[in-house]
């Protein structure tokens, strides 16, 4: 049995179901199975595709996305999600370093193809809508399949998805995702939203994160429910889905959630079909919370990460929302605990490390053997997350990742930003933290040390990062400094600038 099988039994139940809806058309159930094994006989007979060979996607959300997924299930591929808000710098580094033999691109993004073409060549393209210079239609592909797409040496212990998370090294690090754990995912998913085939899910944030692709997309595929696709997430849409499309559930970050709790038409919108919002990435402010309950909608909070596919902890539909601030009990098929320094657990009320054991949690990071060893110690993933839980065991995080910052739901290490500012001949030593930002949780900025006698200003620091991360990981100030507070080993003390960033301007210095 692999993945897809999931997807096979919902087909021989219900063909007609609606699976996948997405701007105005209907994929039913019997037509996605039929894409996916088309896909799948494309992949391994036209292009050589076996067990373990890495296939990337770059595009916005769309049903093949969700095909091609399953595609890698039914042959034992490994799919790799791109980050469409990357730099094509970033996105040519996974896709070296994940040694991608597909990849399968959005003509919205085709600025990747000639710097793909001089740097990696041997990787194959494909467009999903468009032909690239080299390479192959979608279209075409799919015909170039013959025989059965089926590997009957592909089964639930296979590797399915290498998901790249920031790096605390600077460099960008690749979860790797069982297929096991995307099924005990959804086993949770049902558990936490009461999920059955008669649910309809709104999806709406990136299939590249594990939130937007596993908290409701593929669980409610899994167990025979219908998912409307968005393409990307637009307040105005989203509203307007609600009303014309009238779906049960949907999952959001807070940032998405202020958009929509700002938008003029939020107070008018009839929500009366959804069942319960899910949110999570980051702390959720109470104040967002209460925007949704005020409408009638309960609130879901979930607790996770990449490496949890995401599900972890979470509060339950109908279950007890009483303890403010918690994001609820460790998840039906899997453990948490609060661990001290030494990783032994700690009782209830001691904060601590929350730490994670079960099926859902990633098998390794792609080919950083040393990375792996300090994430995962006798079976547990130690999160570097903060918090602490009750007597009965809810829990409340209290911190997130040492250093990490979260500006919009994406994640930022300062390491990745500060690699390529110490890169700059300018730059003597920096630093970057996050800032407290109203509409997007947190955004990053940068203390300086410039080198002697240079005169580097702000808005060249700007041009140069910008030239090789996201542009949301792009400082929004640059404030120049003699000096960085440091421990007794010299190293730098993030939490020592966040504090002082917090000052006024004229006690910081100035950019």
């Amino acid at each position: 049995m692999d993945l897809c099988t999931l997807i096979d039994r919902n087909a021989a139940f219900a063909p007609d179901k609606p699976a996948i809806r997405f701007e105005g058309e209907t994929l039913s159930y019997a037509a996605l199975g039929q894409r996916i094994e088309q896909t799948a006989r494309a992949l391994n007979t036209g292009l050589g595709v076996n067990k373990g060979d890495r296939v990337a996607i770059l595009s916005l959300n769309r049903p093949d996305y969700l095909v091609l997924l399953y595609a890698c299930a039914r042959i034992g591929a490994i799919l790799v999600p791109l980050n469409w808000r990357l730099s094509v710098a970033e996105q040519l580094f996974i896709l070296s370093n994940a040694d991608a033999k597909v990849v399968v691109v959005e003509q919205a993004f085709a600025a990747l193809l000639p710097p793909l073409a001089h740097r990696l060549p041997d990787i194959f393209v494909v467009g999903f809508d468009f032909a690239p210079p080299r390479g192959s239609t979608w279209g075409n592909l799919l015909d170039q399949g013959i025989g059965d797409g089926r590997n009957p040496h592909a089964d639930l212990s296979c590797p399915l998805m290498i998901i790249y998370t920031s790096g605390t090294t600077g460099r960008p690090k690749g979860a790797v995702l069982r297929q096991e754990a995307l099924l005990w995912n959804g086993v949770m998913s049902q558990h936490m939203h009461a999920l059955t085939s008669e649910d309809h899910v709104l999806s709406v944030l990136p299939f590249f994160h594990v939130g937007g692709l596993n908290i409701q997309t593929t669980p409610a595929l899994h167990h025979g429910a219908t998912v409307t696709i968005h393409s990307r997430f637009a307040p105005d849409a989203t509203l307007a889905a609600f009303e014309r499309d009238r779906p049960t559930l949907t999952a959001l970050v807070p940032t998405t959630i202020q958009a929509l709790a700002d938008h003029a038409e939020w107070s008018t919108t009839d929500l009366s079909s959804l069942k319960a919002v899910s949110t999570g990435s980051t702390i959720v402010a109470q104040h967002l919370i209460e925007r949704v309950t005020a409408r009638g909608v309960p609130v879901l909070q979930v607790y996770g990460s990449t490496e949890t596919c995401p599900l972890a902890i979470y509060t339950r539909l109908g279950g007890d929302f009483s303890r403010e601030g918690s994001t609820g009990l460790p998840g039906l098929c899997c453990e948490a605990i609060i661990i001290d320094d030494a990783g032994k657990e700690l009782p209830p009320g001691a904060p601590g490390e929350i730490a994670v054991r079960g099926p859902n949690v990633f098998h390794e990071y792609w080919r950083d053997q040393q990375a792996t060893r300090e994430a995962l110690r006798d079976g547990w993933y130690h999160t570097g997350d903060l918090g602490h839980r009750d007597a009965d065991g809810y829990f409340w995080v209290r911190d997130r990742k040492k250093n990490l910052i979260i500006s919009g739901g994406e994640n930022i290490y300062p390491a990745e930003v500060e690699r390529v500012l110490n890169e700059h001949p300018d730059v003597a030593e920096c630093a970057v933290v996050g800032r407290p930002d109203p509409r997007w949780d947190e955004v990053p900025v940068a203390y300086v040390i410039k080198r002697a006698g240079a005169r580097i200003e702000a808005e060249a620091l700007t041009a140069h990062v910008q030239s090789q991360v996201a542009r949301f990981k792009v400082p929004r100030e640059f404030i120049f400094t003699k000096e960085l507070p440091r421990t007794a080993l010299g190293k730098i003390q993030h939490s020592i600038l966040k504090e002082l960033d917090a000052r006024p301007s004229q006690q910081r210095g100035s950019s």
